[in-house]
């Protein structure tokens, strides 16, 4: 469970909080899961009164759903409708601001923030969605400088899932369900009808310092192993799977496969899979003045390759099609991902399965163009 060379610590649900303290003291924002609205959200922590206590998901395709478990885990959910790229690539941003006085004016480009994120229950599969963003946005010759002051300044405190969810297929894009990398702590949530714990691994200096000012002992054998098969539990029980080691070939060998015409017919172009998706990183610029004229600003904000005006060039869309549209969202997610930065940009959290208002599949797609069933084997 822990790396070779570190033993798993032990803390209680108060050593939690005494966590959640210790992360605040430090100077960071704690942003964690909560219960808003009938879902589970992202949003500013204090203490552990805040998480969803007892509280997990139902998912399915174009369904969602809380309900309440027969314990008091913190975290017995799988994902909801948000990620942190709410947090750590704005879906709002002011670029700069100009001004005009008399004959002369000025711009004054919007300084990078500096706050310390602490984002609290990452799962395995958010962490490699986040490292897919730091490919595109900090890796690359163009550095989003907003994005990389938050991520250079973030901690993270991860969990390995003990569930997964109705449309999760992590364990196909080899992006879960245990977390490996990417962490400063991370949790593994234990839960025996007597005692509430969670095991500890640390990733890094920060981590080891913080656990420092917890209370905590070394792990026994028996939690060790407890942790390992919560995780090997959630990992035997994905909602879907999906063959991924011949994506690239697959879809760029069949652009004109009829399927693509089939689900044309029941997509509604309305983003939403891309707006709950934590890799997709479009945007776009509005710029916007004020009644004066002497005032103007410069605005990003996510935006979607399935609008008409996202391949608006010369007077037309270059994707006019609800088909051309889906095709280039999957294929790139799933296929020319691959080619310009390296791996899929699908981590298997199947937020677009479940958020998607008509239920569209993107694993089912995947399985009608290959032309029979993934075998569950070569889906791991």
């Amino acid at each position: 469970m822990a790396k070779a060379d570190e033993a798993a610590a032990t803390i209680t649900v108060e050593g939690l909080q005494a966590l959640l303290r210790a992360i605040r003291a430090g100077g960071y924002r704690a942003i964690g899961p909560t219960v808003q609205n009938q879902a589970i959200v992202y949003d500013d922590i204090e203490s552990v009164d805040d998480l969803p206590r007892g509280v997990t998901d139902e998912q399915d395709g174009g369904r969602y759903r809380l309900a309440r478990r027969d314990d008091d885990a913190l975290f017995g959910y799988a994902v909801g409708p948000q990620s942190w790229k709410k947090y750590l690539h704005a879906p709002k941003l002011r670029l700069w601001t100009a001004e005009r006085v008399g004959e002369n004016a000025s711009v004054t480009p919007e300084a990078p923030p500096t706050d310390r994120l602490a984002l609290i229950g990452v799962r395995a599969c958010e962490i490699r969605a986040i490292e897919i963003q730091d490919r595109v946005l900090v890796s690359d010759m163009y550095v989003d400088p907003h994005y990389q002051a938050l991520r250079e300044r973030a901690l993270i405190v991860a969990v390995n899932c003990g569930k997964a969810g109705g449309t999760c297929f992590c364990v196909s894009m080899r992006a879960g369900p245990r977390v490996q990398q990417g962490f400063d702590l991370a949790l593994t949530e234990l839960l025996d009808g007597t005692e509430h714990s969670f095991l500890v691994e640390t990733g890094s200096d920060e981590g080891r310092a913080l656990l420092a000012q917890v209370p905590h002992r070394l792990a026994s054998r028996r939690e060790v192993e407890a942790g390992e098969a919560v995780i090997e539990g959630a990992a035997s029980s994905m909602g879907r799977n999906m063959r991924s080691d011949d994506l690239n070939e697959l879809l760029m060998s069949n652009l004109e496969h009829p399927r693509w015409d089939e689900v044309a017919t029941r997509c509604l172009s309305c983003t939403n899979c891309t707006l709950v998706c934590p890799t997709c990183f479009c945007t776009s610029v509005e710029d916007a003045s004020d009644l004066s004229g002497a005032r103007a600003e410069r605005w990003r904000r996510w935006d979607s390759c399935f609008t008409m005006d996202f391949s608006y060039i010369h007077g037309g869309s270059v994707r006019a099609s609800a088909k051309s549209r889906y095709r280039q969202w999957m294929t790139h997610k799933l296929a020319t991902w691959i080619d310009q930065f390296g791996s899929s940009g699908c981590v298997g959290c199947g937020r677009c399965i479940t958020w998607c208002p008509v239920g569209i599949d993107i694993t089912e797609e995947v399985r009608a163009i290959r032309g029979g069933d993934d075998s569950t084997e070569d889906s791991r």
